[in-house]
Parts: C-alpha cells; structure tokens; sequence
C-alpha cells in the first residue's frame, strides 16, 4: 500500500521531517517513509523511490507531502501527524517566532546576519533580501543554481558583506556555532572552508592541540569552481585580515579548480598574516597535504597517535571505508593513493544517491549500520574505516549507534571528529568505540594512516 497525504501551506525545517521520516521507518508495517516539502526535486526524489502517488504529485512547493509504502501505510501517516505536532509544541516556547524577514528584524532588530534554509529555488530570493538590507547571509540551503551564487557574492562583495554557501553546513562565528559545528574555544586562527566537515576536523583538532578559533567562516563546497572563482573564500579572507584578533589563517577545500586554486595562493602570498593552505589533492610546495596537518601547522603543535594496530599485515587485504563525512572520506581515498595502494573502495554515505528521502547519516546513523554489517560479513573486506562526526545538529549518541555491531570481529579503525565540550562528548565516544573492540585513531588522516598500515599489496 502506497499512501500520500498533503498538508496544504506547511513547512517544516528539513532536519525535523528526516527525524520522523526515520522513526515512522522504525514502525511495523512500513517499508518506506519520507517527509519532504512538495518542491519537484522534492517531488521527483519520491518517484525515485517509489513513494509519489497521485495526491503527492499534487503537491506544491507551499505544501508538506507524508509519503508512506507498506500494509500500515495509512496508520503510519497518522502517527506522522501525531509526531509534527509534538516536534511543534517542544519547539512553540523557545525562540522568538516570524513569518518574514521583515518580521525578524522587528524582533531582533539588533541582527546582523541571516541564515537561509529554505528549499533551494527559493534561497536566493531570500538570501538577496537579506543582503539588500545589510545582513552577513549563510545559505544552508542546497540546489542553487551555480548562476546565483555567483550573483549573490558578487552583491555580497559590493555591499561589504559575507555571503556564506549556498549549501554551507558549518560555521562558527565569534564563538557561535552555526548549524553543524562543534564546541570551539576562541582563539586566534581564522578558517576559511569550502568544506563543512573539513572546518569541523580542523576546528577540533585545534581545540584539542590547545588552540582557539576566532572565526570559522563556510563559504559553500562550490567556491572554489571557476564559475565561482573563489569570491566566497576571497572575501572572507579580507574579514579576516582586518579581524584584530585573528593572527593567522587557514584555508581548507577538497580538490579545487586548478586555475583558481592558483588565484587564491597568489592572494594568500600577499596576505599581511600567516596562512596555512589544506587544499586536499593539491600539491605543491608549502601545502598542508591533510587536515591534520593543517592543524598542527596553525597550533605549532604536533597531534600524538591514539591507537596503533596489529604489527602483522594483511597480504592483500581490502579496507571498505563507510563515512558520513564527504571530506573525510576524500581525504582517507587521498591518504591511500599517497601509499600507492589501489583496489580499496570508500563510501561517502553523505551522498545525494544515499540520503534521498532519508536522514543525512551524521543526524541519523542507523542507515549506516546496514553497510557496516555487510561489510563485517563480507569475506573480501579485511579492514573497516569509520569516521564519527561530534557537534551540534549531530546524533546524541553515534558512536553507540556503531556499537550495535560487534566491532572486534575485524579490524575496524575509527576516528571521532569532536571536542571535549560538545554534546556527546569526545572522550566518552571513544571510550564506547574502544569497549565495542574498535581502534581509535587521534584524527580521520591518522585513521586512514593506520588502516593502510594493516594491508599491503598481494604478492
């Protein structure tokens, strides 16, 4: 049984429909669940999957679709309606409430950024507003055209002000943790990433080697195209060199354009502060070749290992990486092409083809425990790579989500993005992937350092 129900002029913040999609999943009787706001791309993800029936099609981008597959379809979608209406009420009291951006300002009239999360054909009309009246903007939203961002930057440039994303997940500015971010302390490094969970390894890492961060700015993971050209990085490096209390700068990205790439070391070149360079693929004399290492180049300071493996190495042997952090599963593939070692298969479980109609696996982890019982049964798979991702808008508890599986059946080496003072707690995360028989590395690239160690190449 297919069943849609439309929920005229509803919308519900993304995060909170993937948390009941994920429960209304866990029900007797249903196959398949999402809740999505009734946009085509929205709705053309349900037909993929299966989910769109007549109602749903019609749909909105004003509306709220509840798609449910399976024999209890029907009481699944009241259950759905059940769950809004408690997620409503626990968040009613907590934060002033407006319908506009008009609105907002009347309440906090104070306010000098905006954040936009909103399906993508409507964030740059937002987005822009919010610029025209004099607001730094972080665009969280995805699926903007690469047309109107390079619009909105180079309105954000004319006005004096930062327009982070589109599609930018973390940020932390003078202290305050922006969407998917971690407990940083201040200090003075600045970052400027086109990578989300790239500024959350290394925010961490610093704050772990004793460090602070003054700014952590996202300016979206398509900066650095050249049909961006680097406007987003650009103009958050200029804030930073006028901010008095950075004293030196690092830039992150995953693999560039390489003519912007170019652009942008000529700029750091000239800068009037120290800047570390992590442009993962790239390289080139004074790279910081890992995020590791770009950390420890900002602190002076040297990460120490957490784990080491077994001394014995595994001819042939083959490592499936399962990441939920797209960044850091590039920069495991990197750290295992440096080692020449090939025939290795790693998995970014953050991907469109993985999360359509499904909670991202940093909010819920569950769906990647199905990959990682396969793997743990899989006789071709000797070493499994974990990477666990700490922070605000994070799982309470995903390192006891991986715990479900009996982690000492093979060799399975993880490393724990995070700090001390974040919610789930660094250290106690740890304690619960080593007590599952897992071995823990200080970093994601001394996690993959590791993993490599324990195979070598067939004779």
């Amino acid at each position: 049984m297919l069943v849609n129900r439309v929920e005229r002029g509803r919308y519900l913040d993304s995060v909170a429909l993937m948390r009941v999609s994920r429960r209304l999943e866990t029900l007797a009787g249903v196959e398949a669940a999402a809740l999505l706001i009734g946009t085509p791309s929205n709705k053309a993800l349900l037909r993929d999957a299966g989910l769109l029936a007549a109602e749903g099609e019609q749909a909105t981008p004003n509306d709220l679709v509840i798609a449910v597959r399976g024999p209890n379809g029907r009481e699944a979608v009241e259950s759905a309606l059940q769950l809004l209406l408690e997620t409503k009420h626990a968040n009613a009291e907590t934060l002033p409430r407006a319908r506009s951006l008009l609105g907002a300002l009347e309440l906090l009239p104070q306010a000098n950024l905006a954040l936009v999360s909103v399906p993508g054909e409507f964030a740059a009309y937002e987005a822009r507003k919010a610029l025209e009246r004099g607001l730094h903007v972080l665009v969280f939203s995805d699926n903007v055209p690469l047309e109107e961002e390079a619009a909105l930057k180079r309105l954000a440039r004319e006005k004096g002000l930062l327009l982070m994303g589109p599609d930018c997940g973390t940020a932390l500015i003078a202290g305050t943790p922006i969407a998917f971010a971690n407990a940083v302390p201040r200090g003075d490094i600045g970052i400027v990433s086109a990578s989300g969970t790239g500024l959350q390894e290394v925010s961490s890492l610093i704050a772990r080697l004793g460090g602070g961060v003054s700014h952590g700015i996202g300016v979206g993971g398509r900066d650095l195209d050249a049909r961006i050209g680097a406007l987003g990085t650009l103009a958050a490096m200029e804030a930073l060199e006028r901010d008095p209390a950075t004293s030196k700068i690092v830039l992150i990205s995953k693999p560039p354009s390489p003519e912007v790439a170019k652009s942008v070391l000529e700029r750091a070149g000239r800068s009037a502060k120290p800047c570390i360079v992590c442009f993962l693929g790239l390289q080139a004399p004074g790279i910081a070749l890992t995020l590791t290492e770009a950390a420890e180049r900002a602190t002076n300071r040297k990460l120490h290992a957490l784990a080491t493996g077994p001394t014995k190495k595994i001819p042939g042997g083959r490592v499936r990486g399962l990441y939920c952090g797209g960044t850091l599963c590039a920069e495991a593939e990197l750290v295992f092409r440096a080692r020449g070692l090939a025939g290795h298969r790693f998995v970014d479980l953050g991907g469109d083809e993985f999360t359509r109609g499904r909670p991202h696996p940093m909010i819920e982890p569950e769906m990647r425990n199905d990959h990682l019982k396969r793997a743990l049964a899989d006789p071709e798979v000797d070493v499994v790579l974990v990477d666990v991702v700490l922070g605000y808008g994070a799982h309470e508890n995903p390192a006891g989500v991986l715990s479900r599986n009996d982690l000492s059946k093979k060799a399975v080496v993880a490393s724990v993005t995070g700090t001390e003072q974040d919610p789930q707690v660094w250290s106690r995360q740890v304690a619960i992937l080593r007590e599952a028989g897992a071995l823990v590395a200080a970093s994601n690239a001394h996690a993959a350092a590791l993993a490599a160690s324990l195979v070598e190449p067939a004779q």
